[in-house]
């Protein structure tokens, strides 16, 4: 077979939505060639290498399954058996319980029409308050801080184009050489340039070895390193008064909390030594430029949000916000987390960025709509406060774009509470972990077999452009809406399906993610577009904040932070840290990445970090089983000894389930401003094990 031309696309994992081409090689398969676009400039992870292996998957699915007893086997059904079944359910629970009692999970993979569509079906078809999305386990805390702090919230509010002019880079808790590779070539640059990158996090991860310095912090104390580094810059002079006064209010409050955060009491918290404190604060203030980047590190913690306002408050100190190559920026995790969480499948939020609880917001978006502002419902429960209930106060369940089985933390407690509902609808194109669950598994196509917008990192609109069609049999989640709405007697939502691009960037015109401007045909003419633009003559906007920040009078705001211990710290019972993160060869919940023969190749199972002198004092070995519990769970896995992490800290990556699913000892504590819950803090005991535990399927934890 002659190879086929190839086409123009994105990747479909990582935030970095790196350019590709992908077309038939010379073997008639799918394959994949890097393409120059401006942020991965021609690079590729070996992830996006790999990405078209899984477009004729074997393991594909292709016809809707059907479980027509409760613990029944799943059965393949049609199409018609199927939605018929979801929809005659539905409408016993609405009329039985009322329609909060469903719920819609979505996913930070869903196109930004996608996640629209899904937010009108959810709060329009079905009537429910209940939405959320597992963005909310990722970058939630940074973009709860940036709308405190700035009036709006998107991942970087500058182009990756900014990161080599940097004169200082600190990395709060990210490690984007395993996570997102192709976008190192920046910080090379700037290194190249002279610049110095400092690496905060409790593992000297590949992007700790490639910086020029690295702060290993002890887990859940980033809070009092970024007060302890503005409380030296402060007390040197190096506070920019005049950007103070003319472009942020609350300084003051700030200015006498950071004054209890002396080098050696931060010391004595983080574990790192005040002279270096001194040093980073000294090469902060006297930088011409900083960037502070923050990941899932600091987030996801349940005090997330107050992480994120410490490192704004350094920055905006500093006077290094407003201002070119310079700020405070959050390194968004998902394909589409940036996109996924402006425009309705957050709990609190509609289109464009308007809130649920705003009166004149709720008018715009029920105008485009056509309906009475009465009929949205008011905010509902977050993403874990939703997964909470199931089979409580919750009886119904569609998820769409996330395997959550294994992503939420607590994992054991989730499955059995699934198994509690009354329904549980799992639209995916693989059998994930939680699709073998489910009641109902509807086949959906992939990435390369739809056509959409996505947004990345640094808020550029792309086009995802379809490369083949789905296999026969093969629906997209937005017929999947469009076929239990009709069954729900919601005739409109076809019509909205129809037009979909056009009524989404209606919906959005006016708000904060204005995409009113940005059109397919000039995403591919411009190498995409950076929100907010508001109509056609508007060029887009890649730097935010240099004349006025978001808010209603224009200024930044500072929040005092004071440091808060985590929501579990190690005692006598279970003495060590747990920190839970991604690995260079697995994405997310590993539902794709797994299915690929060369990434598991290259990392087969999971594994347990552990210092040299650590496992020593536990007599353990290099690959020795280590039996891993919390107060929550336990699993086994493989030692991993290495001196790139603390001795009081221990890794797992949660990229997979059963006897090594990390998240089945992760902590359900939530933030209280953005929810989201802890999985980088808890406490860990650890034991030599003298085999591993055999692996249980989600559905054997479930009947357990």
């Amino acid at each position: 077979m002659s190879p086929s031309p190839a086409a123009p696309t994105h990747c479909p994992y990582c935030a970095l939505q790196c350019g590709m081409m992908v077309g038939r090689d010379d073997n008639g398969a799918w394959a994949v060639s890097p393409r120059d676009f401006p942020t991965n400039k021609g690079g590729l992870c070996r992830k996006g290498f790999t990405a078209a292996s899984l477009l004729d998957s074997p393991e594909r699915l292709k016809r809707p399954l059907l479980r027509r007893e409760k613990r029944g086997a799943l059965e393949p059904a049609s199409w018609e058996e199927a939605l018929d079944f979801v929809a005659d359910k539905l409408i016993a629970i609405r009329a039985a319980s009322g329609p909060d009692a469903i719920g819609v999970f979505g996913g930070g993979g869903l196109t930004n029409e996608k996640a629209y569509l899904l937010g009108k079906f959810a709060r329009f078809s079905i009537g429910t308050a209940n939405i959320d999305y597992n963005g909310r386990f990722c970058m939630a805390s940074a973009a709860a801080a940036g709308l405190r702090a700035f009036g709006l919230d998107r991942g970087l509010p500058f182009p990756l184009e900014d990161i080599p002019e940097a004169s200082v880079i600190i990395i709060f808790g990210s490690n984007p050489a395993e996570t997102m590779p192709p976008i190192m070539q920046y910080f090379e640059e700037q290194r190249r340039r002279g610049g110095r990158c400092i690496v905060v996090d409790p593992r000297r991860t590949a992007t700790a070895k490639a910086a020029t310095d690295h702060l290993q912090v002890t887990p859940g104390t980033d809070s009092a390193l970024a007060n302890g580094l503005l409380h030296v810059a402060i007390q040197r002079g190096f506070a920019d008064k005049a950007f103070i006064a003319e472009r942020t209010s609350g300084f003051e409050a700030v200015r006498r909390v950071v004054a209890r955060y002396w080098p050696d009491r931060v010391e004595r918290i983080t574990g790192i030594p005040a002279k270096k404190i001194e040093e980073i604060a000294e090469l902060c203030g006297r930088a011409p430029s900083l960037m502070a980047l923050s990941g899932r590190g600091p987030e996801q913690q349940s005090h997330g949000v107050d992480n994120v306002l410490s490192f704004i408050n350094l920055v905006l100190a500093l006077g290094q916000s407003g201002k070119r190559n310079a700020g405070y920026g959050c390194m968004t995790g998902q394909g589409n987390g940036q996109g996924g969480r402006e425009h309705g499948q957050k709990a609190d939020q509609l289109p464009g960025y308007r809130r649920l609880d705003n009166v004149r917001h709720r008018a715009e978006v029920a105008a485009v709509w056509g309906i009475d502002p009465a009929r949205l419902p008011k905010p509902g429960l977050s993403a874990c406060e939703l997964l909470d209930e199931a089979g409580r106060a919750i009886r119904a369940l569609l998820v769409f774009a996330s395997n959550i089985v294994v992503s939420a933390p607590d994992a054991l407690a989730l499955a059995k509470r699934l198994g509690a509902l009354d329904l549980l609808v799992v639209s995916d194109f693989f059998l994930s972990e939680t699709a073998e669950i489910a009641d109902v598994v509807l086949p959906v196509a992939q990435w390369a077999e739809e056509e959409g917008t996505m947004t990345n990192l640094e808020g550029r609109v792309i086009h995802r452009r379809p490369v083949k069609p789905p296999p026969e049999g093969v629906r997209s989640d937005i017929d999947v809406m469009v076929g239990i709405a009709a069954r729900l007697g919601d005739d409109t939502l076809g019509k909205s399906a129809d037009n979909v691009d056009d009524e989404f960037r209606r919906a959005t015109a006016g708000g904060a993610a204005d995409y009113a401007g940005i059109t397919r045909e000039r995403i591919d003419a411009e190498d995409g577009v950076f929100w907010p633009c508001p109509d056609a003559g508007h060029p887009g906007t890649p730097r935010l904040f240099l004349d006025r920040f978001a808010t209603p009078d224009g200024r930044a705001r500072f929040h005092a932070v004071e440091h808060m211990e985590p929501a579990e710290r190690p005692d006598a019972e279970y003495p060590y840290f747990l920190t839970t993160g991604r690995i260079l060869t697995q994405y997310q919940s590993g539902a794709q990445t797994r299915r690929v023969p060369s990434l598991v190749a290259a990392e087969p199972a999971p594994f347990l970090e552990i210092h040299p002198d650590t496992a020593a004092l536990l007599s353990i070995r290099q690959g020795d089983w280590v039996h891993a519990h919390t107060r929550r769970g336990a699993v086994t896995l493989a030692a991993r000894l290495t001196p790139d992490i603390r001795r009081d800290t221990v890794f797992a990556p949660f990229h997979w389930s059963g006897a090594g699913a990390a998240n089945a000892l992760t902590n359900a504590a939530l933030d209280p401003i953005s929810k989201i819950p802890e999985f980088k803090v808890c406490a860990v005991a650890l034991e030599r094990a003298s085999a591993p535990t055999a692996p249980a399927s989600a559905r054997e934890i479930l009947h357990s």
